[in-house]
């Protein structure tokens, strides 16, 4: 009976990591919705639609476990997504100074910032092969999206949205609850919302100028939107913010992948090498046998997830 119950944690930790998996495949596909969508429409503007849509939709399918949660967790969800609401904002205003390749490089800083983060807010001893991950997920990012390099505000706004990013992994790794995560994902889409809504002030959103544009911000508010932050908070409640951050860096190999695919880049080396670099490091935290029972738990850190 007892060896069931590592067995069964195995078997959901599992599910979680195939759950981020499938969220970033869906985010490495909206790349060139987005850029076709935010081509006709202010930038604030289009993340305003998008989210209110998906907050309205989560309120409506998740009402009552909404009326479920207590006062703490709903100011912690309204943190949170208050947190990835400025995260979004600072990217997208960043993005607009610099190349996409530099901003996804500088986006993709959270793999850094999430285990330093946690090391420092929740005192998380890691160990040393989470680092090396860590180090060969961002060699792997340069590969993937780097092309020349240069500090300006732009990268500034970029990192800047970086911290909020993995700010937002720690937090909702160290606060989620899989029994929570219809209303946690609700609070914060509806934050997240509220605060892209406010950057639209004072004139208020523009709505999607055409059919296809509406399409995009639906798929993006319904699939990517509220279904990725649904997935994200109760994938959380089950796996530590490090390896959730290194699992993540999987989304610009995903977005290569859907580029060349639908003809919009050509196969590289760089985009092999990159690739693989990403995926050597998720194997390192996510598929490598444990030998010591210590060492699953300083990679995975499960427990302060139960008992705070």
């Amino acid at each position: 009976m007892s060896a069931s119950v590592p067995r069964a944690a195995a078997r959901v930790r599992a599910l979680a990591t195939l759950g981020l998996l499938a969220l970033t495949a869906v985010w490495g596909s909206t790349f060139v919705l987005i850029k076709d969508v935010v081509g006709r429409m202010p930038v604030a503007d289009f993340l305003a639609v998008r989210f209110a849509i998906a907050a309205a939709a989560m309120a409506l399918l998740f009402a009552r476990p909404l009326r479920r949660m207590s006062r703490l967790q709903v100011g912690r969800a309204l943190l949170l997504g208050t947190v990835y609401g400025a995260g979004q904002l600072l990217q997208t205003w960043g993005l607009a100074l610099i190349s996409p390749s530099v901003s996804g490089f500088a986006t993709g800083m959270y793999v850094v910032f999430t285990p330093l983060l946690a090391t420092v807010l929740l005192r998380q001893r890691l160990a040393g092969v989470v680092w090396l991950a860590t180090l060969m997920s961002l060699a792997g990012l340069a590969l993937l999206s780097l092309r020349g390099f240069e500090v300006d505000l732009g990268v500034w706004l970029t990192l800047a949205s970086a911290l909020l990013y993995a700010l937002h992994i720690v937090g909702l790794g160290h606060w989620s609850r899989a029994d929570e995560a219809f209303g946690m994902s609700a609070v914060q889409t509806m934050a997240i919302a509220l605060v892209c809504m406010l950057a639209t002030a004072p004139h208020g959103p523009v709505l999607p100028p055409d059919r296809a544009a509406w399409i995009a911000v639906l798929y993006m508010a319904l699939v990517a939107g509220a279904g990725a932050m649904l997935m994200q908070t109760w994938a959380q409640a089950h796996l530590s913010a490090t390896r959730t951050a290194i699992v993540m860096t999987t989304e610009p190999v995903f977005a290569a992948a859907f580029a060349v695919a639908f003809g919009s880049d050509v196969l590289s080396w760089r985009m092999l090498a990159g690739g693989a670099l990403v995926l050597a490091a998720m194997y390192l935290v996510e598929l490598m046998p444990r030998r010591r029972g210590k060492a699953d738990a300083a990679l995975t850190a499960e427990a302060v997830h139960h008992e705070v």
